[in-house]
């Protein structure tokens, strides 16, 4: 399935009958403030502020001046990408109309409609777009915690700790042992950790090709399960073990000052520790209440909408999309849902119903990934899965590289559609 503007943008041509239609919020042009800068808050900034034609102040807050994609920073690691490849400002956002602030958002005042930054400033809002990603769960993989991720980084977001991560993967020693502890569900893009280690062992084959690979799994299973399996027999074979929780993969506790991991109480030394916690929304929307005991966001799946607050969206990985998976795709295509259920919540018109849709794609090895993806909608009290695809085992290799370039212009389309 290839990726078009118009499946990444689903339905936005019904945008074009809202733009001649009267926004009128008490004496001025209604304000949007949509708080995170990534695939989902972007996406949904840029958009909106263009098919609003200026009818809608839109104003995106983000701390960082720059954004890099957590998607294709496997890639990076597999020594594929650069680093700078992966980066992108915030130019074609303001060149769209948005107001683009770097900051951080450190508080939600839903009865007086304000967002304050930690500059001290104060942001009134008529409705509200969070989409702060992901946090960690503290606690959630015994012995660590922040503080230790220069020591075992997550590489969970994309930036420094990427970087991070890729040079003490160049350091470790000859024969070496890099060590991943897997999250348990749910988490940002389920295939990602699978792919990590077909990317870290297609380096590893590079500059240490006797190092190993292990994966601490509290899962049973995993995304694109035999489709990663077989890839380790095929180009990394001997390299990657995968240890699921028969063997210890839950029972795991990290030691990052002596560099160990205890499985099942013993001690194994360690060169390299990816600890990938348990994940939950970003923290604005715990500190705005839109979250549940679950750690997400819950929301109304016809249009996105706070099932707390009405006056807010959530999207992309911080929300509870039900069957969606956490996904660049699945955030965009929420973003295409969000603006049209804003542009018809101002200006009074239609809103088109709700199309959602998935592709996550996974690099095996150069010149060969897989792709699985789906489509959903909006069933009573949920995001319901209507169909699905994934790659087939038996594929051949020239199906293989078509999905691996596929995987490349995905990237160049939908990087453009959400920065400009």
């Amino acid at each position: 399935m290839r990726l078009s503007r118009r499946t990444l943008i689903a339905g936005s041509a019904g945008a074009a009958g809202l733009l001649s239609a009267p926004a009128v919020f008490g004496q001025g042009r209604p304000r949007v403030v949509v708080v995170g800068g990534g695939a989902a808050g972007a996406t949904v900034a840029r958009h909106l502020a263009l098919e609003s034609a200026g009818a809608i102040n839109v104003t995106l807050v983000e701390a960082n001046p720059s954004y890099t994609t957590c998607f294709f920073s496997n890639l990076y690691l597999g020594g594929i990408r650069t680093i700078e490849s992966l980066r992108f400002g915030y130019a074609g956002l303001v060149s769209a109309g948005v107001e683009v602030i770097h900051d951080l958002a450190t508080g939600v005042d839903r009865d007086n409609r304000t967002v304050t930054l930690s500059s001290g400033a104060v942001l009134p809002y008529d409705r509200l777009v969070l989409a702060p990603g992901i946090d960690f769960v503290d606690g959630s993989v015994p012995g660590w915690s922040i503080d230790d991720a220069e020591i075992m980084p997550h590489a969970y977001k994309a930036g420094s700790q990427t970087v991070l991560l890729r040079r003490m993967i160049e350091a470790m020693p000859q024969g070496g042992l890099f060590v991943m502890i897997a999250p348990p569900n749910p988490y940002r893009c389920p295939p990602a950790p699978y792919e990590r280690a077909c990317m870290v062992a297609n380096l590893l084959t590079q500059v240490n090709p006797t190092a190993k690979i292990m994966i601490l799994d509290p899962k049973d299973k995993y995304s694109k399960q035999t489709l990663f399996e077989n890839a380790w027999l095929q180009h990394y074979d001997g390299m990657i073990d995968w240890v699921n929780p028969e063997f210890g993969g839950a029972d795991v506790e990290v030691r990052p000052a002596t560099m160990e991991v205890l499985i099942e109480g013993e001690a194994q030394a360690v060169d390299v520790c990816n600890v990938i916690p348990a994940q939950r929304a970003g923290a604005i929307a715990r500190i705005a209440g839109v979250t549940d005991d679950t750690g997400w966001a819950p929301i109304q799946p016809d249009s996105m909408r706070s099932a707390v607050d009405p006056a807010v969206w959530v999207l992309g990985d911080a929300s509870s999309a039900a069957e969606m998976p956490k996904s660049a795709v699945a955030a965009n295509s929420q973003a295409a849902v969000v603006v049209q259920s804003l542009l018809g919540d101002l200006a009074g018109a239609d809103v088109p119903p709700a199309i959602y849709v998935n592709t996550c794609w996974s690099a095996l090895a150069p010149e060969d990934s897989v792709k699985l993806g789906g489509a959903y909608e909006p069933a009573d009290d949920h995001i319901a899965s209507t169909g699905s695809f994934i790659s087939r085992p038996d594929e051949d290799a020239e199906e293989r590289r078509l999905t691996y370039e596929e995987s490349f212009d995905w990237y160049d389309t939908i990087t453009a559609d959400i920065f400009g």
